[in-house]
């Protein structure tokens, strides 16, 4: 009875799999539905209790018992939306009016007991200066810190393979950025954010995206010590007068371990 019984709950996650919009890793498939449910990436069972959130509108909400939940907010420009369950990884993405305006499924997976949660927050680099054109600017939703982030924190012991995770970043205007019109900057552009490892660089982001993958060198990783991570945002390679920096976003910084 009990083997029947989760057979039906499986039946029932696939079904609405047909009808909703399906969501893992920021990619979508797009379809109609009754309500948005959070589950589980492996059992496609919903998920209670995991806390979904839009930050620019400082707006949060709770899935049900079913992992049901209802974006009650009027999103008319692309903006992301994070979802964070204890037990399970960080996850974030970017929707827009159309994805918002249709239920979503959104898969989330648990965590590794040698994950690494950096910050769940949102931050803001560069010096506030930046054009309507730069790429999701509507997104922004706070001040600068300034042109870097600085973090530093425990790592216990060390995977096989670890990775820098970015949940979501947005504004980067690189050229080649602006040659796949994520933005509709004309005239200039910037060099790319670079990201730091304990003093070494491991990564320059050249594209605005969701769930970001840096893979981290064994050798760079101090196990059972504290560790630093640093991101840099980019400058205007078109403006000689004066240092003008690219205006970024990014939230949901982790180490994920495999």
């Amino acid at each position: 009875m009990k083997r029947f019984f989760i057979c039906l709950i499986v039946l029932f996650i696939n079904n609405l799999y047909a009808y909703s919009a399906v969501m893992e890793g920021g990619v979508s498939k797009t379809g109609m539905g009754n309500s948005s449910i959070i589950v589980d990436s492996d059992t496609n069972l919903p998920v209670a209790g995991a806390r979904v959130s839009l930050p620019k509108q400082n707006y949060t909400t709770t899935t049900d018992e079913k992992g049901a939940f209802n974006l009650k907010a009027i999103i008319k420009e692309p903006t992301i939306m994070s979802v964070e369950k204890d037990g399970y990884r960080q996850f974030s993405l970017t929707i827009n009016e159309k994805i918002a305006s249709k239920p979503i499924i959104v898969g989330i997976e648990k965590s590794n007991v040698q994950d690494v949660i950096i910050s769940s927050e949102m931050f803001h680099l560069g010096d506030d200066n930046f054009s309507v054109n730069s790429a999701n600017s509507s997104e922004f939703k706070g001040k600068s810190i300034g042109p870097f982030f600085t973090k530093t924190f425990m790592i216990t012991s060390i995977a096989k393979k670890n990775y820098l995770v970015i949940g979501s970043i947005i504004g980067i205007d690189t050229l080649m950025a602006r040659s796949v019109r994520q933005n509709a900057i004309v005239n200039s552009f910037s060099s790319p954010p670079q990201v730091f490892f304990n003093g070494a660089k491991i990564a320059d982001i050249q594209l605005n995206g969701d769930g970001q993958r840096i893979f981290i060198p064994k050798r760079l990783i101090k196990p059972g010590q504290m560790n630093e991570v640093t991101i840099t945002t980019g400058r205007n390679l078109k403006q000689t007068a004066y240092i003008d920096y690219d205006d970024i976003e990014f939230m949901n910084l982790s180490i994920q371990s495999e």
